[in-house]
């Protein structure tokens, strides 16, 4: 294989040119970004299990509260010592997570940009996602003892922090592996294979580990595993290990068959206090010649925190305001994810033909037509599954389309730099939807109303992303 052939001549003799210029027989090509999209199989274990379903709702829990005020809640649920309890618990978790939020959006920019030419992206790919996979591993002896409860959250937060740091890397890793002409499919269908991932973890640890099948006998799952504080939740934990371990094999396949980026020599290593120097520039850069392109990363990161919110809040409408069992919302989220995935393998086919930004608006304003009906319809679980499904169908389609969008801007040697710009304007417009959230709740009064600021902030986005070109052109980055 050669690097940098001209797409002429790679047609002629039947070779693909992918995006960062690397020469691929169309055969390898295929190989190379099936083991790529391997990798949301594998962080789906992360992001499914640890952050939205399982172990952070194991945080949450009153496993980890004072059994006095648990036993004060349990006699009122109204008690303000419960609530207080529960407050406080919150603010661990909620505290350490923000303190998270924060670091990446410090370092993603400036590490990407660090690594960019270096031909370490793949080495620090791994190297982060080793990290998380061990966080998920200690994770284990996180018991169900008030005392442990920051030790867990702390874990949850280091987890976040190298996972959204390796991701960079991984964003950056598809123009290694697509070719301008399939890198919505190639980028759509590894969002979908991540949504179906989580589809089947979230099944095999429902069955083996979490679903009640021996009513009033202790134990949980298909072998009664302990449960509960009697049990020290020996399920949640040994659900968290599962998950682990599945990360760690859906990352074999990226580490043996995708090579490591090569080296740019026309890009300058730089260290990271350099790479902020370096970001800035880039910024300045962008403002004077690719003004569009910074509109894209401002509409991308407050409509992609619209989304962040419809699974995070998601779970706690349904059953606060639906009526939904713990079981249930395991089940919605199992569809949740399926309706997503399909969306999104849909959508990734869909880009390739029309572009990315109409893939954005359609899926957009199909979510805010969703979300007003949602809003005036009954509190009903059928009209909560239907509505909630249709907002998740375009969920994935927007994820992935504004992935792709990013990947056709962006030159060669600087993928890192720029995706990790794109993380850290997601993490900077991460308050968004929480305060607009809040805000019409407090106004309102009622749970349902928050769903109002969710729509809101994909408003917000839409309008922004209506002034972003169609077509991407190549920003110009060589003068930073």
């Amino acid at each position: 294989m050669s690097r940098h052939d001209s797409p002429t001549n790679a047609a002629q003799s039947g070779d693909l040119v992918t995006l960062d210029g690397t020469r691929l027989t169309v055969k390898e090509q295929r190989r190379q970004s099936f083991a790529w999209q391997l990798y949301d199989v594998g962080n789906s274990a992360f992001q499914a299990v640890i952050v939205t379903f399982v172990f952070a709702t194991y945080l949450a829990s009153d496993l980890f509260l004072d059994p006095a005020a648990v036993a004060a809640g349990q006699a009122d649920p109204n008690d303000p010592i419960y609530l207080a309890a529960q407050a406080g618990s919150q603010q661990v978790i909620s505290g350490l997570s923000l303190a998270a939020a924060i670091i990446v959006a410090v370092l993603a920019p400036a590490l990407g940009r660090s690594t960019d030419g270096s031909g370490r992206r793949k080495f620090y790919l791994v190297i982060f996602s080793g990290v998380t996979i061990a966080a998920m591993l200690v994770m284990f002896f996180v018991y169900p003892e008030a005392k442990l409860l920051a030790f867990g959250a702390l874990l949850l937060a280091i987890g976040t922090v190298f996972s959204e740091l390796a991701m960079v890397s991984y964003n950056a890793m598809l123009s290694q592996v697509a070719t301008k002409e399939n890198v919505g499919r190639v980028s759509g269908t590894g969002w979908g294979l991540g949504y179906i991932a989580s589809i089947v973890l979230l099944l095999v640890v429902l069955v083996l580990f979490i679903q009640d099948f021996n009513g009033d006998a202790p134990g949980s799952g298909l072998f009664a595993t302990p449960s509960g504080a009697d049990g020290a939740a020996l399920n949640i934990r040994l659900t968290v290990v599962v998950s682990a371990i599945w990360f760690a094999g859906f990352l074999l396949p990226v580490i043996f068959r995708v090579p490591e980026a090569p080296r740019h020599p026309d890009v300058p290593k730089v260290t990271l206090a350099q790479a902020y120097v370096s970001l800035w520039r880039t910024i300045v850069r962008l403002w004077r010649t690719d003004r569009k392109l910074l509109q894209f990363f401002v509409s991308s990161a407050i409509f992609r925190d619209g989304l962040g919110a419809i699974f995070a809040w998601g779970a706690v409408l349904a059953a606060q305001v639906y009526g939904f069992s713990s079981s249930e919302v395991i089940y919605f989220a199992v569809v949740a994810n399926l309706v997503a995935g399909l969306g999104t393998l849909f959508a990734g086919r869909l880009d390739d033909r029309i572009g990315p930004k109409p893939v954005i608006i359609a899926a957009l304003v199909s979510m805010l037509i969703a979300g007003t009906v949602l809003m005036f319809t009954s509190n009903d679980k059928i009209v909560f599954w239907v509505i909630a499904s249709i907002l998740c169908l375009f969920v994935g389609p927007v994820q992935t389309a504004s992935r792709t969008y990013l990947s056709r801007a962006t030159p060669a040697g600087h993928e890192g730099e720029l995706f990790g710009l794109y993380a850290t304007t997601g993490r900077a417009a991460g308050w968004i939807s929480n305060l607009l959230y809040f805000t019409f709740i407090s106004w309102l009064m009622v749970p349902k109303a928050g769903v109002w600021g969710i729509l809101l902030t994909l408003a917000i986005g839409l309008v922004v992303m209506l002034t972003v070109p169609a077509k991407p052109k190549v920003t110009d980055l060589q003068a930073t």
